[in-house]
């Protein structure tokens, strides 16, 4: 099955986002990409965390989900959307956005159906006396991890599981995954900062394909973005012996494409079989 993984640097402006978005996807499309997936907030990366607010959608409704739901369709794939921010219940006052939302990835399947929804476990707070982020302040966690499974054009089903950017440094949300059954591929839609990405960004990816035995494929924010900040890029995908099989640069749009094998994962996990190993969960 080939993926692709789609490499942005969102500026503050919704629709210009989405048309970028939507051109990239058409491009994996055209390469035969069966499954394709967006960085976190590619649809926005705004002046301020709570411009965020200003454009969360309910759920099933706005033009960011009909944006994914229509490529999904149109090119008859599987659409993982990196990540939006969606709003649950009530908002703050009438006419007034949310106090705070959810970061939410949503998939759609080749039909333009949603197959899977993902609300980000993991809250990102960094503060290194220069930059200081606090994802708290304007969104509220999800509770659960969330895989799902693709089918691809010849039958074969591949098990997916989801993730956001912070999750990865916790590798226990990634053994949830692999319950009841492992997954064969593992997203990691980001936008790692600059500091945090070269330390740890490949580190980290590498090392949970190699603790699951299966691929990873991580899309990203790359650049310098108009609100002034700056984000890692490097959009990576590995092989489930920590092979990195390809990787985008640390500045703009890119198109980063990949195959699953399943004779692949079978010979991994029959050399090393690590997962049936286990003690602890």
């Amino acid at each position: 099955m080939k993926i692709a993984a789609l490499q942005l640097c969102a500026g503050p402006r919704r629709d210009e986002n989405l048309a970028r978005a939507r051109a990239l996807i058409a491009e994996a499309a055209a390469a035969g990409a069966e499954l394709v997936a967006l960085p976190e907030y590619f649809c926005l990366m705004g002046w301020r965390d709570q411009d965020k607010l200003d454009i969360a959608e309910p759920p099933g409704e706005g033009p960011i989900q009909a944006m994914l739901a229509e490529a999904a369709r149109s090119h008859g794939l599987w659409l993982v959307g990196g990540s939006l921010p969606l709003r649950e219940g009530l908002p703050a006052a009438p006419g007034e956005p949310p106090r705070r939302a959810r970061n939410t990835t949503l998939v759609h399947g080749p039909d333009g159906q949603r197959v899977a929804r993902y609300d980000k476990v993991h809250l990102f707070r960094f503060d290194d006396g220069e930059r200081r982020h606090d994802e708290a302040a304007t969104l509220e966690p999800g509770d659960a991890p969330v895989a799902f499974t693709a089918t691809d054009r010849r039958g074969r089903a591949w098990r997916v599981g989801l993730s956001i950017c912070y999750d990865l440094r916790f590798p226990e949300h990634f053994r949830a995954l692999m319950q009841p059954a492992p997954c064969d591929l593992l997203l990691v839609p980001a936008a790692f900062t600059v500091p945090t990405g070269r330390a740890h960004w490949e580190l980290l990816l590498r090392a949970r394909a190699v603790e699951n035995q299966c691929y990873v494929l991580a899309p990203a924010q790359a650049g310098r973005h108009e609100n002034g900040r700056s984000t890692w890029g490097h959009s990576l995908a590995v092989d489930p012996w920590g092979e990195v099989l390809g990787q985008l640069g640390a500045e703009g749009e890119g198109l980063l494409l990949a195959e699953l094998s399943a004779e692949r994962i079978a010979e991994v996990r029959r050399q090393l079989p690590a997962l049936d190993h286990r003690r602890l969960g």
